[in-house]
């Protein structure tokens, strides 16, 4: 590859933001504070030292501005890297940069991508929530996920462990191979540094699938403490609405939900049982006004109503796919408009569900004292030896039982609802 070929991949215009971006390293203050002042990147780029320092820009970014070499040499390397294929660039002047983030205060003025870019201009919901959720909580993600891409919506979140990760593989897992990949992951690393190590399976998958990975950052940009809010603005930002399924007070989520609040969007929250903490940040998002859910139709029915007064960028399906899509919601529809009835799944009391509709699943009579004892948290057995009056071995085997049912499972010696 001649550099020639290389250097003709951008235009002029675009290699200087490309440049800006990497000698202010990713500082959206910085990038704005030069822009608002000269006008353009080429202007920007070309002003004097002199002249950044009188705007007061930080001493390293200034340095930076000195080592001419090394910034078109950080440039060639990406603009390789897009020849190349490892991954794509969208500006905020182009007509695929999605607009909904050109409606926040600070957007950023390019996105690393991966996977297919259409994701970016579709209706998005977020789903975020804790690193450490319980097994009902995670049950309730993919459910959630699942639910909300089958409608044609797509499902963005932050790639992290526990919430995230499963509101991702919601959305892949769809009943037809033609409706995958509606999940666009905002990373809070370089676009070509996958974070955590071990979801690489799940970056790939997001890839493989349709589905799109987008950064800010630029390329070989570590995981840092404060790269993770920046994502959590991309999420907010990108999305109509963000969905809370989990998260203690000291969640990120919160960070997530409260950007969602400022930029004039809706916030939904899923209630728990009171003692549990995991749960105590969705209880202090609905106490200030977040919306109570219990099921993801609810999230529909007040999104599409906003959707139907208000002017949006997004797109959700064309006609083919709302058709197919139409047949293919009843695959799980079902499931969930029984858990809506019964509440089994999208939480309220626990004995709700044994006194469900004629769908649920029945709970034999001599099974259900101890089924009334559990919780969607574990539970261990001397624990439940102390409130079911039972012997040892008549909670083993009934616990067993309950378990052969599929309405309970164990997880490190403790027994859950499922």
């Amino acid at each position: 590859m001649t550099v020639t070929a290389v250097s003709s991949l951008l235009s002029d215009e675009q290699r200087a933001v490309v440049a800006l971006w990497t000698e202010v390293n990713a500082s959206l203050a910085a990038y704005h504070k030069l822009i608002g002042f000269f006008g353009s990147a080429q202007l920007a780029w070309g002003a004097k030292l002199a002249a950044w320092r009188q705007l007061g820009i930080h001493s390293t970014h200034i340095k930076r501005h000195e080592q001419l070499e090394q910034t078109h040499a950080t440039i060639d390397n990406i603009q390789q890297a897009l020849l190349d294929g490892k991954y794509g660039l969208l500006f905020a002047e182009q007509s695929d940069y999605p607009a909904q983030l050109l409606q926040i205060y600070d957007p950023p003025p390019l996105l690393f991508y991966r996977g297919d870019k259409s994701r970016l201009q579709q209706a998005q919901i977020a789903i975020v929530g804790s690193r450490k959720p319980t097994a009902h909580a995670q049950k309730i993600t993919f459910d959630m996920a699942q639910y909300l891409a089958q409608a044609g919506y797509i499902i963005t979140s932050g790639l992290a462990m526990g919430v995230d990760k499963r509101a991702h593989l919601g959305a892949l897992a769809q009943v037809d191979s033609e409706h995958h990949g509606r999940t666009v992951g905002v990373m809070g690393t370089g676009i070509d540094v996958n974070y955590p190590n071990h979801h690489d399976k799940l970056f790939s998958q997001i890839i493989d699938q349709g589905g799109c990975i987008i950064s800010e950052l630029l390329p070989h940009t570590q995981p840092h403490k404060h790269t993770f809010p920046r994502r959590n603005r991309l999420v907010a930002g990108l999305s109509l609405a963000t969905i809370v399924t989990e998260a203690t007070i000291q969640s990120g989520s919160l960070i997530t939900a409260r950007l969602t609040s400022e930029q004039g969007k809706q916030v939904f929250a899923i209630p728990s049982h009171i003692d549990n903490s995991n749960a105590e940040g969705c209880h202090h998002l609905i106490r200030e006004g977040a919306t109570l859910i219990y099921h993801p139709q609810q999230v529909l029915e007040d999104i599409n109503s906003q959707l139907g007064y208000q002017n949006h960028s997004y797109k959700l399906l064309d006609n083919t796919e709302a058709s197919s899509t139409q047949e293919n919601l009843s695959q799980i529809l079902n499931p969930l408009n029984k858990d809506r009835d019964s509440i089994a799944t999208i939480g309220q009391s626990p004995q709700s569900n044994i006194k469900s509709s004629s769908n649920a699943t029945f709970i034999p009579e001599h099974l259900a004292p101890v089924y009334e004892q559990l919780e969607w948290y574990g539970q261990d057995l001397d624990a439940l030896l102390g409130t079911t009056n039972l012997t040892p071995p008549q909670l083993i085997g009934q616990l067993m039982e309950l378990e052969l049912l599929g309405v309970i499972s164990v997880q490190g010696g403790r027994y859950l609802r499922v």
